[in-house]
């Protein structure tokens, strides 16, 4: 069991290792427009970096649903082997995803409470049911 643990363990640090060595790639080698980046490992830390990448189901993208949609455009299951599970986790675990913003003044935010008529104008603007919309948003309704 404990074999177990840590190499569940080591594979998620390894996957969002990767993540971050392929959003430095993409920011210093792909945009270009950052090209003589050199961080130290504290100004990463602090997000001392042009550009952000947030995820579907943290705080500034609270919706799991989004993965649907970057699954279907990339085509990530031919392209990968990771799939998504009816709850919309990623499968195998050690996955990660996330969307990359290059704006020099993206920042990471926090989706606070959503009243209803937010609810309803999200729901309408992604062409779901209200209760699809609260199903996928629930955590983040000001009930």
């Amino acid at each position: 069991d404990y074999n177990s643990i840590l190499l569940k363990a080591l594979a998620d640090r390894l996957a969002e290792a990767y993540a971050e060595y392929l959003h430095q790639q993409v920011r210093t080698n792909y945009w270009g427009h950052v090209s003589d980046e050199t961080l130290s490992n504290d100004d990463l830390i602090n997000e001392k970096y042009q550009g952000v990448r947030p995820a579907p189901g943290y705080p500034a993208c609270p919706d799991h649903t989004q993965k649907e949609l970057l699954f279907e455009l990339l085509d990530v299951k031919n392209n990968t082997g990771i799939e998504l599970t009816s709850g919309l986790t990623m499968y195998p675990a050690s996955s990660v995803s996330g969307f990359y913003y290059a704006h020099p003044d993206s920042q990471y935010f926090v989706v606070g409470k959503i009243n209803q008529q937010q609810l309803e104008d999200y729901a309408l603007r992604k062409g779901v049911s209200i209760e699809a919309a609260r199903k996928a948003l629930r955590p983040n309704l000001d009930d």
